[in-house]
């Protein structure tokens, strides 16, 4: 169905393909995972066989690409929309309509469709992807999560044969992930859809996979294989496949299910270290710290690289003892309620994750505490202040947000006019935000200055948008989604420098859907649902306790209250997590 075939491209401008020797196929009928380290190219080889490249990123495609027979270098992307859908990561770059009925019916109206079978596919669609309740929402309403079940729609409706898939799962909550993943599979297993799919988020799609196509690194080939195959020497792999790694098994577990068919003996022997380090700890006597029970999250190691955020940019002193004050906040928003009689209390040096289904209210919760959206009744303070009548000027230094899409905070053309505008903004010393762009990615140092936001990686968009923010110094850091387009090395850089924010003072916010990220780093969990506060407590209680939000290891392991591999390795004497 998909065929590249010694497939190069090169960009306009640059001196070296982004990828090249890329020969492999995707047959007919079955959902093949594209997966890498950021950079590598992934994206453009999914942009490829929709005609994106080069028709409409320009560049240059060597070799051939096909779909359903059709050459992508003659078949200009309008010539290609009756075979093969494209999604790709930015859901509202998509969307050419106002409501969410009207985006699932537009493309089937570009096909010329009669209206009776546009009729029956839309509804068909809104059952599927759980969007009954949303059709005649505008799309502006809906929720980042949302939005990209709208998306996916969009392209189901005219029946493709072909579906391009870029990060369909980065934006939802792990029940809409799956609902969204079991429609993928029924597409190909029950009408034989053809599915090239990238996803970050490998222990959410690995299982799904027929194949998985790697890609190692800049220059590497390509390597097609089985889920089994490929995972035995990928450098990215999922929490399931680390704790293999760790435990020694053979072959490795790809599923929950299959490492907990096995984890008996693993559980046997951190109950063991469990025992051992309580006895030990017991010698030492009262003076001594407490050690952690089994049932409670084990230690961690101190994070390194403390010493420039020491120095550069210690919170601001509070007039208040908390970071943050929330009393019975409510928010109206017609015809909903998106927050209903939310309390909260945030402290300095606490890591909060605020989890949730898509559309529970977590975006509205961090808007409302850092000013963008006033409260309809209830109280919010962020450093003793009222964040709405809060001028900018002043708010900047108590309270930051980074948006769901960092690049929504950066407007100017280039890294350099981006960073003297925060140094600017936080009556900083010149050259503050650019040292931090360095510190918090040291890759960074060998961009140009000159370079425009854009033309980032995610990661590198990620590291500039938390610069900006961090220049002002704001004793209350809250974050959307942070870890959208990140692949595992690039979330663990950013969970040591979330560690080493909050070592340091800062308080944490953190709407975020990946479960991972909320068991490296939270010290607590808010869990919400319809606007309203239904669990708060500590990561490990309120995790382990919900089905939907724990992470993998923690139901490979349960009732022991072990929530990363990190944690498994320390209690086990093994080598530190990988880096």
């Amino acid at each position: 169905m998909i065929r590249f075939e010694d497939v190069s491209v090169t960009y306009d401008g640059a001196t070296e393909p982004t990828v090249q020797g890329i020969d492999f196929e995707v047959p007919e009928g079955e959902l093949v995972l594209l997966v890498g380290p950021s950079g590598t190219g992934k994206s453009t080889i999914l942009n490829s066989v929709s005609g994106l490249v080069p028709h409409f990123t320009g560049g240059t495609l060597r070799g051939r690409v096909t779909v359903a027979g059709r050459d992508t270098r003659t078949h200009k992307p309008r010539e290609l929309a009756d075979v093969v859908g494209t999604v790709g990561q930015d859901p509202l770059s998509h969307f050419v309509t106002d409501t969410v009925e009207d985006e699932l019916a537009y493309g089937m109206e570009s096909l010329g469709l009669p209206p009776h079978v546009m009729r029956r596919r839309v509804e068909e669609t809104l059952d599927l992807l759980g969007l009954t309740d949303l059709r005649a929402r505008p799309i502006s309403t809906l929720s980042g999560g949302q939005q990209q079940r709208v998306a996916i729609g969009s392209v189901l409706t005219p029946h493709p044969r072909a579906l391009i898939l870029d990060e369909p799962t980065s934006a939802l909550d792990p029940a809409a992930a799956e609902e969204v993943l079991a429609v993928l599979q029924r597409l190909v297993h029950d009408l034989g859809t053809t599915i090239l799919m990238a996803e970050h988020r490998l222990e959410r799609v690995i299982q799904y996979a027929d194949q998985i196509a790697l890609l190692p690194g800049p220059g590497e080939p390509l390597s097609l294989g089985t889920p089994a195959e490929i995972m035995a020497v990928s450098p990215v792999y999922p929490p399931v496949v680390d704790l293999g790694r760790v435990a020694g098994w053979s072959p490795l577990p790809l599923t929950v299910r299959d490492a907990r068919r096995r984890a008996s003996d693993l559980r046997q022997r951190l109950a063991q270290a469990a025992g051992s380090r309580a006895a030990g700890a017991a010698r030492v006597g009262a003076g001594g710290t407490p050690q952690a029970r089994a049932s409670e999250t084990p230690p961690t190691a101190t994070p390194t690289r403390r010493t420039w955020f020491r120095s550069r940019i210690t919170p601001s002193p509070l007039p208040s003892p908390h970071a943050a004050e929330v009393q019975a906040l409510s928010i109206h928003r017609t015809p909903t309620r998106a927050l209903t009689d939310v309390t909260l209390t945030l402290t300095p040096g606490e890591t909060v994750a605020l989890m949730g289904r898509n559309g529970a209210g977590k975006s509205t919760l961090l808007n409302t505490l850092v000013g963008l959206i006033p409260p309809t009744s209830g109280t919010v303070l962020t450093g003793g202040t009222i964040p709405h009548r809060t001028p900018p000027h002043d708010l900047i230094r108590r309270v930051g947000l980074v948006p769901q899409e960092p690049r929504d905070l950066l407007y100017a053309d280039t890294i350099a006019a981006e960073c003297e505008a925060a140094d600017a903004d936080a009556s900083a010393a010149p050259g503050t935000c650019r040292t931090l762009v360095t510190d918090l990615l040291p890759g960074m140092t060998g961009v140009p200055d000159d370079t425009h936001p854009r033309d980032l990686s995610e990661g590198q968009r990620l590291a500039l948008a938390l610069a900006v923010v961090l220049t002002a110094r704001p004793p209350l850091l809250l974050l959307d989604e942070p870890t959208r387009g990140l692949d595992y090395a690039a979330k663990a850089r950013l969970a040591a420098v979330l560690k080493t924010l909050a070592a340091e003072g800062h308080a944490i916010v953190l709407a975020t859907h990946d479960v991972e990220l909320a068991a490296e780093i939270a010290d607590r969990v808010v869990l919400l649902a319809d606007g309203e506060i239904i669990a708060d407590g500590p990561a490990a209680d309120v995790v382990v306790a919900s089905p939907s939000f724990a992470p993998q290891v923690s139901k490979i392991l349960a009732p022991q209250k072990w929530l990363t591999v990190a944690q498994v390795k320390a209690a086990l004497g093994a080598p530190g997590p990988r880096s």
